[in-house]
């Protein structure tokens, strides 16, 4: 062997060691450097706001002039306690919450039954259901608002064909919350149904072949096989159904344009969202709306918290 083919081979191991140490790096790091720019986005447009809206809840700062800051402590959180239209957003944000989802997963389950069977044209149904969901939220308020009109709507023209009276849906408590609970189930009930769909399919056929051989009806079958194994899922859009309902913003909001954030003449339809935009952009008293904000985030906790608990406890039976 020559003297410079042991020196080729003697420079080609020197080479290696750089080369694995390059890849050892790529293979650690890279993995970071992807999701990188998720965590700086997050950081900037959601970390920072919320940090910074927990501290303009300790102060008194209108939006007029937000670099200057009163220091109150406490006082923006104890205020909200005397606050009878705190109080009365978030009773209707309760309400509207009970009306449009406990009618809309059950609608969505019904829903989701019947695309689970072989339909023609079952394709186009799926995509129809997302079709609500697609649809503007300004859009869809306004058609409803002609639809729950008092003196033209269609809605009160079914009723006097009935043989009952007009409705005032913009006006009256009860029927304002109902018109505007009934914006939220037409445009999330498709949603839900997808959902519901997707778990369906990934239910054992061997289930229903056990429970048609012991003489189960369809009915019987869905009741005591496709309910208890959709038990996660229904859980889940429970949860998520009433994060929605409580940051409810859109529908309300433009259901009664002329009202604005007051959410009607008398606050009837006024949820937690529109207080807060009523006290931050209206009022332009920014540490009241980081409050409320803060206030928001403490129920949806709880919630969390709760939800996480009848889980645990359902778990473990």
């Amino acid at each position: 062997m020559s003297d410079q083919t042991v020196l080729v081979a003697a420079a080609v191991p020197s080479r290696r060691p750089a080369r694995s140490r390059r890849h050892r790096w790529d293979v650690r790091w890279s993995p970071y450097a992807f999701v990188a720019p998720f965590f700086l986005f997050f950081a900037a447009f959601g970390l920072f706001p919320l940090l910074y809206t927990g501290w303009a809840a300790l102060h008194q700062v209108e939006l007029t002039d937000p670099d200057s800051m009163t220091w109150v402590g406490l006082r923006n959180f104890t205020r909200l306690w005397d606050d009878e239209f705190f109080w009365n957003a978030l009773r209707n944000t309760v309400t509207i919450g009970l009306l449009s989802t406990v009618p809309q997963l059950a609608i969505a389950l019904g829903v989701a039954h019947l695309l689970n069977h072989r339909l023609r044209g079952s394709t186009f149904f799926r995509v129809a259901m997302l079709t609500p969901y697609a649809t503007s939220v300004a859009a869809a308020t306004l058609v409803f608002v002609l639809l729950f009109g008092r003196d033209y709507g269609m809605v009160n023209w079914a009723l006097s064909a009935l043989g009952f009276g007009p409705v005032d849906w913009q006006n009256g408590t009860f029927a304002s919350q109902l018109a505007v609970s009934a914006i939220v189930i037409w445009r999330w009930t498709g949603y839900n149904a997808l959902i519901y769909l997707a778990a369906m399919q990934a239910v054992p056929g061997e289930l229903y072949e056990s429970a048609a051989l012991d003489g189960a009806s369809r009915w019987q079958q869905f009741v005591h096989v496709t309910v208890p194994s959709l038990r996660p899922t229904i859980f889940f859009t429970c949860v998520v159904s009433t994060i929605g309902a409580t940051q409810l913003f859109g529908e309300p909001l433009l259901f009664n344009g002329g009202a604005g954030a007051t959410g009607g003449s008398d606050h009837q339809f006024q949820t937690l969202g529109l207080y807060l935009y009523e006290q931050g952009w209206v009022n332009l008293h920014l540490g009241r709306a980081s409050a409320i904000a803060w206030a928001m985030f403490l129920i949806l906790l709880v919630v969390a918290g709760a939800a996480r608990l009848l889980r645990g406890r359902e778990a473990s039976r």
